[in-house]
């Protein structure tokens, strides 16, 4: 956050009238890359601080944060009216496709009679649509499954939190369970080397898939190294511990 503000001062000392300048804060709800979740309601206090919008995020926190689902401004207690604009693909919880782009509207009708010139998308397919509706349906009818969802990434991180040579840094509400090297060798080339040799071992001894940090000459952050894993409220609990116990068998041989 401090480098946040540091940003938004920045910027704001360059525009002569900047309550006259459209500006954004974008961030993800629950961060991709580590599982982190973001402090909203501070970013929500540097919002008003420096008169900057807000475009959130929330692919992997919709169906997951806050008592119903409804994402981090539920799960942080946030006025959703702070957000100006709430952006998820629905290929995660709502296990469908597309996406949606929501906010006030006044920003829906601006999207809707300013976005056609610069967006060249087919419309969702009626089915896929009813699939997604069909989705949020279900969850506002089974709360029970985010109480899953929660039981089964605390029953993984706790089965992980003695995994040899790793430890986990991603949120304990986060269904992306983040782990990183305890101790680097020092390069990242030869960090990354590790991490893809336990992913690929995992995967072709036992058919667990987990993730490794894959990074791109156009990333402009340096994207932290580690492994990731995404708990769903669908998995049993023999599958969280088989997944738990390969990776630690593999981590404790490659590290040894």
């Amino acid at each position: 956050m401090k480098s946040l503000e540091a940003t938004l001062e920045k910027v704001t000392g360059r525009s002569k009238h900047p309550e006259k300048v459209r500006r954004y804060i974008v961030a993800e709800a629950i961060y991709q890359n580590s599982g982190q979740i973001a402090p909203l309601d501070e970013i929500v206090r540097l919002k008003e601080k420096y008169r900057f919008r807000i475009i959130l995020d929330e692919s992997h926190s919709f169906g997951v944060l806050g008592n119903s689902g409804r994402g981090l401004a539920e799960y942080c207690g946030v006025p959703i009216e702070k957000i100006d604009i709430i952006t998820a693909g629905m290929g995660n919880a709502l296990a469908t496709d597309g996406g949606f782009c929501t906010g006030s509207v006044r920003v829906v009708d601006h999207q809707r009679l300013s976005s056609s010139g610069y967006v060249f998308s087919a419309s969702l397919p009626p089915y896929l649509a009813s699939a997604a509706i069909s989705a949020v349906d279900y969850l506002e009818a089974n709360p029970s499954v985010l109480s899953n969802l929660r039981a089964n990434v605390a029953t993984l991180l706790s089965e992980l939190s003695d995994v040899p040579g790793l430890v986990i840094t991603s949120h304990t509400l986060s269904p992306i369970i983040f782990l990183k090297l305890k101790k680097s060798a020092g390069s990242d080339k030869t960090d990354m080397h590790v991490l893809d040799s336990i992913a690929n071992q995992v995967l072709k001894e036992d058919s667990v898939l987990i993730v490794s940090t894959k990074r791109s000459t156009l990333d402009k952050c340096h994207l932290p190294l580690g492994l990731r894993l995404f708990v769903s409220a669908a998995h049993s609990e023999s599958d969280l511990l088989k997944a738990a116990a390969s990776l630690k068998r593999v981590a404790g041989s490659v590290l040894s």
